[in-house]
């Protein structure tokens, strides 16, 4: 546990100092974060909340693409060969990863929360800490992604044009920008397969409709079950060195994680309540009072 802490001190010290890494964590999620509360929802609190959740969302995708490009170029200049002098297993490298990137995306997750009780006066966010707990399973199941994305690909352009793809089916069919409902009958059903569905409907039903951590256990225990698989496998996969070949069945390993929302997507198309969820949360509206009526003035008398 000692050398994972370590390791992870060190990766966010260095990290800190890549400026490419203060725009994806920071100003793209701040940027994202005005656009969808002062444009899409206006500054309107109900709204606001409603696209709050697919915000943190998108904050906490990002996650995988900064990992897998780091592992990748430190397996291309050498730096991994170093770390495997030292020695380090490959469970340390990777649990720091994933704990680094944590620790370095939360307080981003933290001061959109902040910012929009202050800037939109939003002071109900729904259950707090299942947001919170959410976001944390999130960050670390995106990582993971990462770590599979960084065991099957070989040179950076490779890793480049993978996290591209994935990062566009991510946002596109999981709620994150197009509510679910909205999309045409065959995207809903291809959404129910995708991790990230769960982490957005999730965080919006957490906020809009105080949803409890045990209403969200599909959601949350596919995350888990998918990040154990993921940095299991990426574990046996791990490549300290450009020169290592991957086993032949690597990628085929690597497809295998997607199983938690494989069988949940078949139950979610079958169910359907997920779909239900959303289109209810779409339709709700805050319901305008109707002002008091004020008495008629007395109809004057003639004397």
């Amino acid at each position: 546990m000692k050398t994972i802490l370590t390791l992870a001190a060190m990766r966010i010290r260095i990290t800190l100092r890549n400026k490419a890494f203060l725009f994806f964590s920071l100003v793209m999620p701040m940027a994202f974060f005005f656009l969808y509360g002062s444009v899409l929802a206006k500054g309107d609190i109900p709204r606001v909340r409603y696209l709050l959740g697919p915000v943190i969302a998108m904050s906490v995708m990002g996650t995988f693409w900064g990992l897998s490009a780091q592992i990748v170029t430190w397996r291309e200049q050498g730096i991994l060969r170093r770390f495997r002098l030292a020695p380090i297993p490959a469970s340390s490298m990777i649990g720091s990863s994933v704990l680094a990137n944590m620790l370095l995306i939360l307080p981003t997750v933290i001061l959109e929360l902040g910012l929009a009780r202050f800037v939109y006066h939003l002071k109900d966010f729904g259950n707090l800490g299942g947001i919170i707990f959410l976001s944390v399973i999130g960050i670390g199941a995106f990582a993971s992604l990462g770590l599979i994305v960084a065991s099957v690909t070989n040179t950076m352009q490779e890793t480049q044009i993978i996290n591209q793809l994935l990062w566009f089916a991510l946002i596109f069919l999981s709620g994150a920008t197009v509510p679910i409902p909205v999309l045409p009958h065959a995207a809903q059903r291809v959404a129910l397969f995708l991790p990230a569905t769960y982490l957005v409907t999730g965080l919006q039903q957490a906020m809009v409709h105080h949803a409890s951590l045990l209403s969200l256990g599909a959601n949350i225990g596919s995350l888990v079950a998918w990040a154990a698989l993921a940095f299991t496998i990426s574990s046996l996969l791990f490549r300290w060195e450009p020169e290592a070949k991957l086993p032949r069945n690597a990628k085929l390993w690597a497809a295998s994680t997607i199983l938690p929302f494989l069988l949940l997507g078949v139950w979610e198309n079958y169910n359907g309540k997920l779909l239900k969820d959303a289109a209810a949360m779409l339709e709700e509206r805050p319901v305008e009072k109707a002002p008091a009526a004020t008495p008629a003035a007395p109809a004057a008398t003639k004397p």
